[in-house]
Order: C-alpha cells, then sequence, then structure tokens
C-alpha cells in the first residue's frame, strides 16, 4: 500500500502532537523529543496544485470526507481545538462547491476539512483571487526556502 509523506516544521512539538492526534483521532505512532509521525490508513490523500498568484509552497492541507455525517465528526474533533474554526458551506473553491470547517494549527498551517458536493466549472465564486484559504487564525511566520544543511536534516 502507498503512503502519500508530508512533514511539516513545527514550533512547539506538544501543542502540535495534541492538534493532530486531535484531527486524527489517532495518537503519534513515533514519539522522539523533537519529532513524531502517524502512520494512518484513513484519511486517503487528494494533492493539488495550482498557479493563480499566490506565493510558492504549501498553500493548506485537508482532509475530504465521503458525507455530510463524516464532515459533522471532523468538525466535532475541531471544536475540541483552542482557536477558530471557519464553517463553510456551500462555497465555491478549486472547480467544487463543497461543505468546509477550517482550522490552522499551531505553526499557522491551514487544514479544510470537507465534503465535496459537486464541481463547478470556475475556480471560485466572485472573486478571481488566488486562494480560497481563509486568513489565519494563528499568525504565520515570515516564509522563506529551507536552509540547505550539511547534515542532511530529513527524516
Amino acid at each position: 500500500m502507498k503512503r502519500l509523506h508530508v512533514h511539516v516544521a513545527v514550533d512547539d512539538l506538544a501543542a502540535s502532537i495534541q492538534f493532530y492526534s486531535t484531527m486524527f483521532a489517532a495518537e503519534p505512532t513515533v514519539t522522539k523529543g523533537d519529532y513524531a509521525k502517524w502512520m494512518l490508513d484513513d484519511p486517503r490523500v487528494n494533492f493539488a496544485i495550482s498557479a493563480r498568484g499566490a506565493p510558492s509552497g504549501l498553500n493548506h492541507l485537508g482532509v475530504q470526507v465521503e458525507n455530510a455525517d463524516e464532515l459533522a465528526e471532523m468538525n466535532t474533533r475541531l471544536q475540541k481545538l483552542d482557536g477558530e474554526v471557519v464553517e463553510e458551506m456551500g462555497t465555491a473553491c478549486c472547480y467544487a462547491k463543497s461543505d468546509k470547517y477550517w482550522a490552522t494549527d499551531p505553526s499557522g498551517i491551514a487544514w479544510e476539512t470537507y465534503h465535496t458536493l459537486d464541481s463547478i466549472p470556475v475556480f471560485g465564486g466572485q472573486e478571481a483571487s488566488g486562494c480560497c484559504v481563509p486568513e489565519p487564525a494563528v499568525e504565520k511566520a515570515a516564509c522563506c526556502a529551507p536552509a540547505k544543511s550539511a547534515t542532511g536534516g530529513c527524516c
């Protein structure tokens, strides 16, 4: 079985472990002093790219659910987190009409949980902006390319 690997740098490991454990309804399978990993069979991954004028790099992450009941269950999880949850019902974004809930992790990364209702012929609603992501509830730090490391600093 193939898995998509997503590695996110975080500022507060403990807060991030709590956020993701709640988001995924699972504890990490590996925890170290500076690292945690979840090996998940659910959710499956939907990976998308766009060239609409937004800054290059990670735009947001998300969990796509199959129906309204699963979306309600995800909203229940998100409501347990510290921080704002933004609700968007029947929204037009990324060539789809969807019901969504947005949360921002402790490092400022936007997460959407959503149920796609239908495909639509346009990227978004009335606006021609390059991004459907709400403003983060947590202020993001300045972003730049990763520093080159002689030690190879990867997993």
